[in-house]
């Protein structure tokens, strides 16, 4: 299948802006996808709110554009109703860690099986520029002129502390390892994390005298590793295991008390 017959191409132009990352998180998705055995029909993509989650509207798929933070309850209930359905989410860093940031740790607790694809580009770009809670140490932002004090939230730690089964990182520097950790994350039964760090010229890059698109990708090649190099943000899987997904657990038991009445 080519990736681009699972585009609804009535709806490009899209409205990122020159330079953004999204499109090439979104390419490596559609990249990924493209070589599993799915049926379009069976798939369904789930978003909130900003520049990331306007991706669910030029996929050809069953596809739910919701509220600000709530991409995630969506998508469980999604998932507890059609538990055949391959549900992946796309959003962005404010919209998954800040008002959606209690739905993304029970998720990850509780080990339903979502792909969560998590746009990182440090910055609510849609809505002018505010800080996330991804956006790092003393960055400028809009609400931060002078510098943002908060830390930031290491996502993969988050992810991995709340009890994901799978989580990784990548970036869109690295096109072929993003689509390889995408792949693998949809291939796993149970919660997947997948953090992208990407880049946003307009507001994170501008503000913070990145350059162009073009620097900001090298600024990535320059500070990011597969290899563990010592100063950089590492790229990779960080975990990987096997636990019993939340819907197995909720059908069986739903499936034992079905049992239980009739033998009554």
């Amino acid at each position: 299948m080519n990736y681009k017959d699972l585009l609804r191409k009535d709806k490009m132009p899209h409205i990122w802006c020159p330079g953004c990352g999204h499109g090439m998180v979104l390419s490596a998705f559609l990249r990924a996808l493209a070589k599993k055995d799915f049926d379009p029909d069976n798939v369904a993509v789930i978003s909130g709110i900003g520049c990331s989650s306007r991706a669910s509207g030029y996929l050809d798929f069953n596809t739910l554009h919701t509220t600000h933070g709530r991409a995630i309850p969506f998508a469980t209930g999604i998932k507890m109703a059609k538990p055949g359905l391959k549900v992946i989410v796309l959003t962005g860093d404010g919209d998954s860690t800040a008002i959606g940031g209690n739905h993304l740790i029970h998720a990850a607790r509780r080990n339903i099986e979502l792909t969560v694809i998590v746009f990182n580009n440090n910055i609510y770009g849609m809505t002018s520029g505010q800080y996330s809670p991804l956006t790092p140490h003393m960055k400028l932002a809009t609400t931060a002129p002078y510098g943002n004090i908060d830390y930031p939230f290491d996502l993969v730690n988050l992810a991995k502390g709340a009890g994901a089964t799978f989580v990784a990182r990548s970036a869109t520097v690295q096109p072929r390892h993003l689509e390889k950790v995408i792949g693998q994350g949809l291939d796993h039964n149970g919660f997947s994390l997948i953090e992208v760090i990407t880049q946003c010229p307009t507001y994170f890059g501008r503000k913070n005298k990145m350059g162009s698109p073009v620097d900001m990708l090298q600024w990535q090649r320059e500070n990011t590793s597969t290899t563990g190099k010592e100063g950089t943000i590492p790229l990779g899987i960080f975990a990987q295991e096997e636990r019993p997904e939340y819907g197995e657990n909720y059908f069986e038991l739903i499936k034992t008390l079905g049992e239980g009445k009739s033998g009554e």
